[in-house]
C-alpha cells in the first residue's frame, strides 16, 4: 500500500504594506514533490480556503524539477487543491507545508491548520515544512498544552536571510517567533542547504533545503515500512 502525502499550501497572493506579490515558492513545492513522486507516493493538495493557490518564483522554471512540476501533474493538481476542512487528514502518512512568503499571511494562526498539524504529529505521522513554511508550526499546541516546537530542533528562514529578502514585507521575524516558543533553531550560512529531522518532524531553512526535506521525509516513511 503506497504512502500518502498531503501538501498544504497557502492561499495568499500578496503581503505587506506595499502588497508585494507572493505565493508558494516554486522550488519549495516542486523539489519535495519530485521526491515523493519518485518514491511512488500518492500526493494530494489542500489549501486553507479551497481557492486556487498562487505560485511565486516562476522565473526559476528552467530548473528540471520545477519545469516538470509546472508542466506535469503537480501544478495541475495544486490548482485543484481541496479545502483543508473537507479532508480527513488522518489517512495521510505525512503532511508537508512549503514556503514562500504566502504562509506568513494566512498560516500564523489558522486554527484548523494548527489542529491538523498537532493531530498528525501526535499520531506519529510525519510533519514537514520548509523556509517560511514552518510558520505553520507556530502556535501549535499538543494535547499536554505545550508548544509543538518547544525543545525541537528546527530549521526555517533565518533572521539574516529575511534582512536581505523581505524584512519590510513580513509581519514578524520567523526565527525569533519560533525561538520564543522554545524551538532549538539551527541557522546555517544564508541560502545554503540545511534540513533537519527531529523525530517525526522535518524542517528546512530555505529554497536550497527543499530537496533535502523531501528526501528526509521519504527516508522516514520508508523506515516505517521496513
Amino acid at each position: 500500500m503506497k504512502n500518502k502525502v498531503l501538501i498544504i499550501v497557502s492561499n495568499a497572493n500578496a503581503i505587506g504594506p506595499q502588497n508585494r506579490r507572493t505565493g508558494t515558492f516554486l522550488p519549495e513545492v516542486a523539489h519535495p514533490y519530485a521526491e515523493f513522486e519518485n518514491a511512488g507516493y500518492q500526493i494530494d493538495f489542500a489549501s486553507l480556503t479551497g481557492d486556487t493557490p498562487y505560485l511565486d518564483a516562476l522565473n526559476l522554471a528552467d530548473n528540471p524539477e520545477n519545469l516538470k512540476f509546472l508542466t506535469g501533474k503537480g501544478w495541475a493538481d495544486m490548482q485543484k487543491a481541496a479545502k483543508l476542512a473537507s479532508i480527513d487528514t488522518s489517512h495521510y502518512d505525512a503532511v508537508f507545508i512549503p514556503g514562500g512568503l504566502a504562509p506568513m499571511v494566512d498560516m500564523p494562526e489558522a486554527p484548523l491548520l494548527k489542529q491538523v498539524i498537532a493531530e498528525t504529529y501526535e499520531r506519529n505521522a510525519i510533519v514537514g515544512a520548509v523556509c517560511h513554511g514552518p510558520v505553520s508550526l507556530l502556535n501549535v499546541k499538543l494535547s499536554d498544552g505545550s508548544y509543538l516546537v518547544n525543545g525541537k530542533n528546527i530549521a526555517a528562514f533565518t533572521t539574516e536571510e529575511e534582512d536581505n529578502y523581505a524584512r519590510a514585507d513580513v509581519p514578524f521575524d520567523l526565527q525569533t517567533a519560533l525561538t520564543d516558543q522554545g524551538a532549538i533553531f539551527h541557522a546555517a550560512t544564508p541560502w545554503s542547504a540545511n534540513s533537519i529531522t527531529d523525530g517525526n518532524l522535518v524542517t528546512g531553512q530555505n529554497p536550497a533545503s527543499a530537496k533535502g526535506v523531501g528526501e528526509k521525509i521519504v527516508t522516514l516513511l520508508e523506515n516505517v515500512k521496513a
